[in-house]
């Protein structure tokens, strides 16, 4: 009986723990009741004792712990109150003391010495266990529990967003959410300055290890910001605050890529404090790309070709480390401060081989070759200040918090040719500046059991400046010299003000309802800082948005929850897409931005059903989207002056255009089934449709004009060997993406892990491969623009073979005793277009993929 007992005491203490820990909101944590539990006849300490709390002569408990080797026991996220404190040991009867009180201005309660007497009989050892699913889906998202999957360790955040539900990274590492990319990415609820510089760059910077959990939210309310119409990823890592002295160390190392993480934390009287540092550095990988670009006139005869056979090496590095303080003053008021800092870069060295042939202009034919380097680095950090008051109401709080992003991006190349009279040698440099400073308030009132009340307010005041300087050798003999008409100094303001409401409405028969608005303006001022770019004028744009968002829930059973969502989003374009200086750091490829460009509007309608059958899960979804608006980068043949020899030669300029719409049905699928004890299979797949409808002159360079099914889906196992024993086999597959004058690459992997749990699982060592029996993937593209009679048409397709087999063996040490808390997390800007590179212009020409 007394077993049954012990089991149900630390079955109820688990799940009370489980309820207090929250997922993006203020912390629980107000105090503390404490002791030491000693035994009457040996006067030594007990160790592995049950503590259990109840309310003042209740019976179900509401939380518990085990005491440590010491003895010491410590009752965390206790509230003021009156309380029973039970002391459960094999072999000795129950110890009780009631009442037990702590106030709001005395939090802390030490009951010193608590002393037990043996019984005559003993009970056998019991040992219980437990672990969470690797995909969970909630109300109102999917989490995907990085740190239960073994194939991601010893990789990075893209290797981990490729297993998540819905989301898909290409070989760039550029993610999307349902085929769309105008996701906004987060870390701990909270944007970090570095990815406004280049989000695929810093995903590669932040070792598997680091990551505890990823949420994708499709559907976000009106609490969220409305930029990025795919909805929102929050990349949650494994620095959480915690009670006691704990860390962790683990790393891999591989043919491909090596990394490490590590983890502290602390906490004692309220305080705590943690600090995490982790790095990543790939090895030198070549990839090899061929390229074609055919050139025909109104009757489709052929006026030019180009084609060029390149390879390129790419070594990247980075580091990211922060430090959390964050302290309890009492039960109404909590402060903390987080400082994260980031490192990374990556360098190019390559070659090309390239004839030109069939123009009319001879000096156009030609062979010639080239050498090119670049090295990019980028770096910052995100300081955030967060202040809680909670009232006497459960549930009624107050947050003002803010945050400063700086962030630093800078490019340096060189392009030399040899045997040419075609192109110039070329050397430049991209320095670029990014502060963002938020200011927020979040305020929350449950006004009675079936109504909560939401509003908040916010700014975001955004300063960028880019430096872009362009040095020109037309001669080849090394005298560079600066070129100003083709550099660019620019400076871009956004300031965003933005208030919302939201209503939580829960109702009769399993009904509940969440309804909101949010109003956001947005005033953006460029300007040039070079007067010898006569055709560079200032410019400005000033708009509201109002965003309404609403979902109707009900939950058709325990296991069962039936949901339809309506959700409007913006997604505006940032400096990239809005500078109207045009880059031709590649003379052939040019590229310029559009300071005319509007935001695109999405608004999006999806029923949700989502099932727990025993241990699977199965969750469906259809929706329908449509964008307003729809920015796509559009390929237009040009004539333009070559510097080197003053001809005019034909060349491609890529400028962001509003072309029209886009009307999306869609549908995804996720499951999760337990065919045996020991086996899990995991499965997803997402298709929907694209179907833009170009306005204007923009129906003209429309080469995909019908109803085109995209897709990402992948399948996962895993098993549990026995014996600490662990292995994992993971594929995923994306259709290509396509826009309406092409395609881009598809992209698919599979990844083997296995590892061995040791030292009473406090450590483990693996090994995984991806791609063991292919060195090479290919990544191939067609870009078509059908000839009108002001342009030329064009034909412009490539491939590229970019090493992606390895193999890697990988570690990981966890010391220390801990208990859980939630993150006091409170900034999060959702905002700019993905591909935005923040105060920077695109870098300059390296080859090869990224």
């Amino acid at each position: 009986m007394k077993r049954i007992l012990l089991l149900f005491t630390i079955f109820c203490s688990v799940l009370s723990a489980k309820a207090q820990m929250g997922v993006g909101g203020g912390s629980t944590v107000t105090g503390r009741i404490s002791g030491t539990v000693i035994d009457s006849v040996s006067k030594k300490p007990l160790d592995y004792a049950t503590v259990s709390i109840f309310r003042s002569g209740g019976k179900v408990p509401l939380n518990g712990v085990l005491t440590d080797s010491k003895g010491g026991f410590k009752l965390e996220n206790v509230k003021p109150g009156n309380y029973k404190i039970a002391v459960t040991f094999v072999g000795y009867p129950t110890k009780v003391i009631d009442p037990v009180s702590t106030t709001a201005s005395k939090l802390d309660k030490n009951l010193g010495n608590i002393v037990v007497a043996p019984s005559a009989k003993t009970l056998n050892e019991v040992k219980i266990t437990g672990q969470a699913s690797l995909v969970e889906s909630r109300i109102d998202k999917i989490v995907f529990n990085a740190e239960k999957d073994i194939t991601s360790t010893g990789g990075n955040a893209s290797d981990v967003l490729q297993k998540v539900p819905l989301v898909a990274v290409d070989i760039n590492g550029n993610v999307s959410v349902r085929g769309d990319q105008n996701v906004r990415v987060l870390i701990n609820g909270k944007p970090s300055g570095a990815m406004a510089a280049s989000v695929s760059d810093v995903l590669k910077t932040i070792p598997a290890d680091q990551i505890k959990s990823v949420e994708v939210i499709t559907s976000p309310s009106a609490k969220y910001d409305a930029e990025g119409s795919a909805g929102i990823i929050n990349i949650i890592t494994k620095q959480k605050n915690m009670s006691g002295f704990s860390g962790s160390v683990s790393g891999g190392i591989g043919t491909r890529q090596n990394n490490g993480n590590a983890n502290i934390n602390f906490n004692k009287n309220r305080f705590s404090l943690s600090a995490n540092v982790g790095g990543n550095y790939t090895w030198p990988q070549k990839s090899l790309t061929t390229f074609e670009q055919d050139f025909y006139d109104i009757s489709n005869n052929p006026t030019g070709t180009t084609k060029s056979n390149s390879e390129s090496t790419i070594k990247r590095y980075g580091t990211i480390g922060s430090i959390t303080a964050g302290y309890d003053v009492n039960a109404y008021n909590n402060f903390t401060s987080t400082l994260r800092l980031n490192k990374g870069g990556f360098n190019i060295n390559g070659n090309s081989q390239t004839v030109q042939a069939g123009y009319a202009d001879a000096t156009q034919n030609g062979s010639y070759s080239g050498d090119n380097t670049s090295h990019n680095s980028f770096g910052g950090f995100d300081w955030s200040a967060d202040y809680t008051h909670k009232f006497k109401k459960e549930g009624h709080e107050l947050t003002i918090s803010g945050q400063w992003s700086h962030s630093v991006i800078n490019t340096d190349y060189l392009n030399e040719y040899f045997n040419s009279t075609i192109k110039p040698n070329q050397k430049g440099s991209n320095d670029g500046t990014n502060n963002e400073y938020t200011i927020q308030a979040d305020y929350t009132l449950p006004v009675s059991k079936v109504f909560k009340f939401e509003a908040g307010g916010k700014t975001i005041l955004r300063r960028l400046a880019s430096d872009y300087q362009i040095f020109q050798d037309p001669t080849y003999s090394g005298n560079y010299v600066f070129d100003n008409l083709n550099s660019n100094m620019y400076n871009y303001n956004q300031n965003v003000v933005a208030g919302y409401s939201v209503l939580t409405f829960t109702l009769p028969k399993s009904y509940s309802i969440l309804a909101g608005a949010r109003v956001e303006n947005t005033d953006i001022k460029g300007e040039p800082d070079n007067v010898n770019h006569l055709n560079l004028l200032p410019f400005s744009q000033n708009y509201t948005t109002f965003i309404p968002s609403i979902t109707f829930q009900k939950a058709l059973s325990t296991t069962q929850t039936l949901k339809l969502s309506y959700s409007k989003r913006i997604q505006r374009p940032s400096l990239t897409f809005l500078n109207p200086f045009v880059n031709k750091s590649n003379f052939q490829s040019q590229t310029e931005g559009n300071p005319y460009l509007s935001p695109e509007i999405s608004q999006t309608v999806e029923l949700n059903y989502n099932t727990f059958i025993g241990s699977s899960i199965i969750n469906t979804s259809v929706y329908y989207k449509h964008t307003g608006d729809l920015i796509e980068s559009i390929l237009t043949p040009i004539k333009d002056v070559n510097p080197g020899t003053g001809d005019s030669i034909n060349v491609t300029r890529s400028t962001y255009r509003n072309i029209g719409s886009n009307n999306s049905w869609g549908a995804s699928v996720f499951g999760s089934v337990n065919p045996i004890k020991a086996l899990t299979l995991r499965g997803s797949i997402n298709a929907y449709t694209y179907k833009p409808d170009p306005s204007g002159v923009f129906k003209l360079a429309q080469s995909q004009n019908g109803t085109y099914v995209q897709f990402t889906a992948f399948v996962s196992a895993s098993a549990d060997l026995g014996k600490g024993y662990v292995a994992e086999a993971f594929a995923f597959t994306n259709s290509p993406r396509r826009t309406i004058q092409g395609t881009s690459p598809s992209f698919s992997m599979y990844v083997i892990g296995a590892k061995k749990q040791i030292w009473n699982k406090k450590a483990s060592i693996g090994v995984n491969t991806v791609t063991p029996f292919a060195k090479y993937k290919y990544f191939d593209q067609n870009i078509t623009s059908a000839p009108t009679a002001l342009s030329q048409g064009f034909n412009q397709t490539s491939s590229t073979a970019f090493p992606f087999r390895s193999f890697g063996v990988t570690f990981s040490y966890n010391f220390g005793k801990t208990t859980f808390s939630a993150d006091k997390k409170k900034i999060n800007n959702d905002d700019t277009k993905q591909g935005d590179q923040g105060g920077g212009m695109p870098s300059g020409p390296g080859g090869g993929v990224r």
